[in-house]
């Protein structure tokens, strides 16, 4: 497939990687391609340059938000919650109508410092403002409750864990849980309709305390039933 990833942080690049390593042709969404470029400092996540990420990916394009939306069959918002919104302005209303938007943001308000809280939870999500905001693209709420890495290489963990998927459109739903098990979830829980990106969500407080008590992100949720 010809998937447009939005964000060149840690998420934007894992998720970019991998999937080109799997064969699909990616596209890594930017604000300013030739500033992206251009740096030479690593970003404020500790990342290295892009420039250099991307000499070590040579099949991974990058294109302005709009251009990587425009030319791509799937979507994927990697970008930080509080921008995912602006962003995804920047791509385009018409360049994501009808296709699918996987979600991979997260609602954190960092203004009041470590924990960051949550800017919109309990009756509504990022998820529902994406979608009401570009009522003809198809999003698809999931992969936000593990870091990066689990994200496309959840056989790193000594068992199996649960991924979940949340959306109105059922279509949608079956692409992004195509692409989850490509990376290799096993256990993939479509929750329902999108007003349930509520509840996983609302999942990333309880998240950031468990890193801080087991003092590592390399862990994920398992639903035993």
């Amino acid at each position: 497939m010809k998937i447009a990833v939005l964000g060149t942080g840690t998420v934007g690049r894992t998720i970019a990687g991998r999937l080109s390593e799997l064969g699909h042709t990616v596209t890594a969404g930017t604000r300013d391609p030739q500033a992206t470029l251009a740096r030479t400092e690593p970003d404020g996540m500790g990342n290295a340059p892009y420039a250099e990420w991307a000499a070590a990916h040579p099949a991974v394009t990058l294109a302005s938000f709009a251009e990587a939306a425009a030319g791509a069959e799937v979507v994927v918002n990697a970008t930080n919650g509080a921008a995912s919104l602006d962003v995804l302005g920047l791509a385009g209303a018409d360049n994501l109508a009808g296709k699918v938007l996987l979600d991979i943001s997260n609602p954190l308000d960092f203004s009041q410092g470590m924990p960051p809280t949550l800017f919109v939870k309990d009756t509504d999500s990022l998820a529902e403002q994406i979608q009401r905001t570009f009522p003809d693209a198809r999003v698809v709420k999931s992969l936000n409750t593990l870091n990066a890495d689990l994200m496309v290489h959840p056989e790193t963990l000594p068992e199996s864990s649960s991924v979940f998927v949340s959306g109105d459109d059922a279509e949608a739903k079956r692409t992004v849980t195509g692409l989850l098990e490509e990376f290799g979830h096993t256990d993939v829980i479509d929750l329902g309709d999108i007003t349930t990106a509520r509840g996983v969500e609302m999942l990333l407080p309880v998240w950031l305390r468990l890193w801080g008590a087991l003092g590592s992100p390399a862990f994920n949720f398992k639903i035993v039933r």
